[in-house]
């Protein structure tokens, strides 16, 4: 069964962003890419689904083919998450305006203008996503993420493999991914997070009464994730304006490069320069890593 809806999108959208974030895997187990959208294989209430998104000037237009039946409460949470895939989440004008007159990142946001922050699926594929590529590069984490999808995930009747759910993660075998090039912390680190997140020890969903003040506090109460890790996951999972990615080598090594410095700053430096560009350290994040010729960003 499917169900489609559209779109608007703002004015000189591109999907340039969301090509380059969705098609990592060259593979394609979970996601196509093309130069007109994407499909994704996605769990939806429990279901797998393929969300087809075509992207026009004005529009996006995306049909969600359900393995099972298709209810009145799918809408609202695919709709959402499209926002997400597409990078509609975030208004970036706000921090090209709040950058006119900076020195480094006025002309970057002028010849970056379409930049958006594209978002994983869901909370928990960002928070285990950023787990796999700690201290690793991106390629070596695609490779483990497609791993981890083909063990844990389900398929798709299409072929596409959706990103598992935190039950379905937390039944997979530590061994099964220490045999598949994962190290003994980020084995654990992945499976300790799945079983806290599929018991509801760890509640990773934000609400009135479970802010994202208090999910980081306990994120950061888990052993192996740490403030980068947790900063990812508010960037590509909540969508949070403001994420200081002080952490990140990949934005380091753009700081060095754009302020003309012999070195690399370290991570207290960079936080300490990333500050200035509060409230809007997620925009400026995404900038340093476009700046940077490849790659492109994790």
């Amino acid at each position: 069964m499917h169900f489609s809806f559209k779109l608007p999108l703002p004015r000189g959208y591109s999907l340039a962003d969301a090509i380059h974030f969705h098609g990592r895997d060259k593979e394609a187990v979970s996601e196509v890419v093309s130069e007109t959208g994407l499909r994704k294989g996605i769990l939806l209430d429990g279901l797998p689904a393929v969300f087809d998104i075509q992207v026009s000037k004005t529009e996006a237009v995306c049909t969600v083919a359900v393995d099972g039946t298709v209810t009145d409460g799918m809408q609202t949470p695919a709709v959402e998450i499209v926002r997400g895939l597409l990078g509609l989440r975030l208004d970036p004008r706000g921090f090209s305006t709040f950058v006119a007159a900076d020195p480094v990142f006025g002309p970057l946001t002028k010849k970056q203008k379409s930049l958006r922050i594209v978002q994983s699926a869901s909370v928990f594929e960002a928070l285990t996503w950023a787990v796999m590529g700690q201290q690793i590069n991106v390629s070596f984490a695609v490779t483990l993420r497609r791993t981890f999808i083909q063990l844990a995930g389900q398929r798709h009747s299409s072929g596409l493999w959706c990103y598992p759910s935190a039950a379905d993660a937390a039944r997979l075998p530590v061994e099964e991914l220490l045999s598949r090039q994962y190290s003994r912390s980020k084995a654990e680190t992945v499976l300790r997070l799945a079983t806290l997140v599929a018991s509801g020890e760890l509640d990773i969903v934000e609400s009135p009464t479970n802010t994202v003040e208090s999910i980081c506090a306990a994120l950061l109460a888990v052993k192996g994730i740490g403030p980068w890790t947790v900063n990812y996951a508010l960037l590509r999972g909540y969508g949070q304006p403001d994420c200081s990615l002080h952490g990140d080598v990949a934005v380091r090594s753009a700081i060095g490069k754009l302020w003309g410095l012999e070195t690399r700053p370290d991570i207290l430096a960079a936080e300490e320069l990333l500050k200035r560009y509060s409230p809007h350290r997620t925009m400026a994040a995404a900038h340093l890593w476009a700046s940077l010729s490849a790659p492109k960003g994790f």
